[in-house]
């Protein structure tokens, strides 16, 4: 393993906004992230599959009243997301590191008041179907944690995996989507304009080179 690596992972282990296995606080904090990891009682926005966490700790700068977790299975990405947020002196965000089928280990009912899917891996094989992240089981998930009506958004340049999405939706339900676009940044109205506010490095190539950003805000109660 390259010598970086194991600095960053050795960092990851002294960081208390770093939540991974080997620390007690990993599995302890399910109904209790805002009470005993924020310290306040402010609304919890999830970022599934969060990368190098940009998304996340975009969103904690813009809204310094809500709290903010990123989760990722890679532990040098959510290394380089807690070195920004410190960078910025962000005390609202924090970072998973676990899979996304273990959702529900880690986070009590209703705890989530938001959830973000941003630039997933479409898993465009059909044996892989199930691992989306937008999936029924995922959906599933989602619905437990989050309030009543909490909204989901999913920002992607797939148009397999939108169009997945969508179809899913329709055939769910109580399912409910509040806006949709294939096209992102032709949009205009304030329904579009929380995801037009951030783009990460990912999303900013893909648009240099005239991909769509393709979102969806949706409510699954």
């Amino acid at each position: 393993m390259p010598r970086v690596k194991l600095h960053r992972f050795a960092a990851n282990a002294t960081r208390p906004d770093v939540i991974e296995p080997g620390k007690p606080e990993f599995g302890a904090l399910a109904g209790r992230w805002r009470a005993d990891f924020f310290h306040n009682e402010n609304p919890l926005t999830l970022e599934m599959g969060c990368g190098k966490g940009e998304y996340t700790v975009g969103l904690a700068q813009r809204h310094p009243q809500r709290n903010f977790l990123g989760l990722d299975i890679k532990g040098e990405r959510l290394w380089s997301g807690s070195t920004r947020a410190a960078a910025l002196g962000l005390a609202n965000v924090g970072f998973v590191r676990m899979q996304a089928l273990a959702l529900a280990a880690q986070f009590g009912p209703g705890e989530l008041s938001e959830i973000w899917i941003t630039f997933p891996d479409p898993r465009p094989r059909d044996r892989d179907i199930k691992r989306r992240l937008t999936a029924p089981r995922f959906l599933d998930l989602y619905q437990a944690l989050l309030v009543p009506g909490g909204p989901l958004h999913l920002k992607t340049d797939n148009d397999g995996l939108f169009d997945y999405t969508l179809e899913i939706l329709a055939a769910r339900p109580g399912a409910v989507v509040d806006v949709q676009t294939r096209d992102l940044y032709t949009e205009q109205g304030p329904g579009f304009a929380e995801a037009q506010a951030i783009q990460t490095n990912f999303e900013g190539k893909y648009r240099a080179v005239g991909v769509p950003i393709k979102y969806v805000r949706f409510r699954l109660s």
